[in-house]
């Protein structure tokens, strides 16, 4: 795992905390949870070549 996807997930999470407290403080509270369910999208899309990996490891461990 590269470190540089651990800063791409911190940097997701860094912008989706700035843009929350934006709109929450300008009274658009409904966008807040739009904003925060794509950036989980967003870092799901990162981590799952990952996962994919690490189950394809398991199986080859227990030769399932």
């Amino acid at each position: 795992m590269n470190i540089e996807v651990i800063f791409k997930i911190a940097a997701v999470g860094l912008i989706v905390a700035v843009l929350n407290q934006v709109l929450a403080r300008s009274g658009k509270e409904e966008y807040t949870m739009i904003t925060t369910l794509a950036g989980l999208i967003a870092v799901l899309m990162l981590v799952i070549p990952y996962v994919s990996t690490l189950f394809e490891y398991i199986r080859s461990v227990f030769d399932l």
